[in-house]
């Protein structure tokens, strides 16, 4: 993998890596770009098939967060680490308070939160050994559980979509398709059903779909997702599942779900857009979560204030359609235009961040 010419097409500051034999820790972080402020981004535990799997993640990720916090006008940067392992048997206090020195030796370079695989349970253990942690349980005096605002804010997203489509932004009986049921889809699946939409839901796991029958939600198995006729596909599970192989199975007018990365390429946005399917561009759907903690990292928490600019995602998502169309361009591509637009207007006056 050459890593230093994947730094000169993406723009990454740095990417460092760590190794505890005493706890098993193999984790990897990467911060792509501090000019807005302390690269942010959560900690993935992840079983990756290869380092190479989790390098190209975690740089991936970190991107993806810069432009995240950039379009919802964050003072921070982005980040993301990865820790390589299974997050159900490899585990363990020690293990995440040695992720936490690690994060630690950077110096407020980077700040980490939750991601697949990681609990705020988990960012405890990580506290004891650095302060550069968000998304602290409340009664830690944090922000909370970070699904809860990225569930609201894929909602809000999902109706700003409903408006650019339908002409309404109401999702009053839109059949939407759920393609993984964690946390972020549970949060989301709640406002929908108050709104009367209709789902269906999917996951690797008994337990999520469980949960998702007691709600009353329909059940489908993973092979034939992408084929179920609906309003709205929701992909809300891991990254790279519209590609090449599934687009062309879509039977949906608007895709708009939490998962990171999910076009596996450039391309599969314009092509999305020539099928004249709807893309709402993941990072901005799903931005509740880093809006959170930002609340948590500007000032001591006010979850009416994490509200209310989660809430904002509607706006922003009506910037991206309007300029899409103005410039005739895929909304992912509309994304990035505004995200680098800001990043580039700051560093005219300054450069990296500095920690102190």
């Amino acid at each position: 993998m050459e890593i230093f010419e994947h730094f000169k097409d993406y723009g990454h500051e740095q990417l460092v890596f760590a190794s505890d034999s005493g706890t098993g820790l193999k984790a990897i972080i990467a911060i792509h770009d501090t000019t807005l402020g302390p690269a942010a981004g959560g900690t993935r535990m992840w079983p990756y098939e290869s380092e190479a799997d989790a390098i190209r993640d975690a740089l991936r990720l970190s991107r993806a967060m810069s432009y995240k916090s950039a379009v919802a006008d964050l003072p921070l940067g982005g980040g993301k680490g990865v820790i390589i392992g299974d997050s159900r048997t490899l585990k363990s206090e020690a293990l995440m308070r040695s992720y936490g020195a690690f994060v630690d030796t950077l110096g407020g370079r980077f700040l980490t939160t939750t991601d697949v695989g990681t609990t705020t349970r988990d960012l405890e253990y990580i506290r004891l050994e650095t302060k550069h942690v968000l998304g602290l349980p409340l009664t830690a005096g944090g922000s909370g559980d970070t699904s809860v605002m990225t569930g609201l804010g894929l909602y809000m997203g999902m109706k700003a979509c409903a408006r650019e489509v339908w002409g309404s932004d109401s999702l009053m009986g839109k059949n939407i398709v759920v393609q993984g049921f964690g946390k972020v889809a549970f949060n989301m699946a709640h406002h929908l059903l108050k709104e009367n939409a209709q789902l269906v839901v999917s996951d690797i796991y008994e337990g999520p779909l469980e949960l998702a029958r007691e709600m009353g939600i329909e059940v489908v198995s993973q092979e034939n997702i992408y084929d179920l006729e609906c309003d709205i596909f929701s992909p809300c599970a891991l990254g790279g599942v519209l590609n090449s192989d599934t687009i062309p199975r879509l039977k949906c007018q608007v895709v708009a779900g939490a998962a990171n990365n999910q076009l596996e390429t450039e391309e599969d946005g314009w092509e999305l857009h020539r099928r004249g399917i709807l893309y709402a561009p993941d990072y901005i759907i799903n931005a509740g979560g880093i809006i959170n903690v930002s609340v948590e990292y500007e000032a001591a928490y006010n979850p009416d204030r994490a509200r209310e600019k989660t809430e904002r995602i509607y706006d922003i998502m009506g910037q991206v359609f309007a300029r899409s169309k103005s410039e005739e361009v895929a909304t992912a591509c509309a994304a990035d235009r505004l995200a680098e637009e800001r990043v580039a207007s700051v560093r005219s006056m300054k450069k990296m961040f500095r920690p102190g």
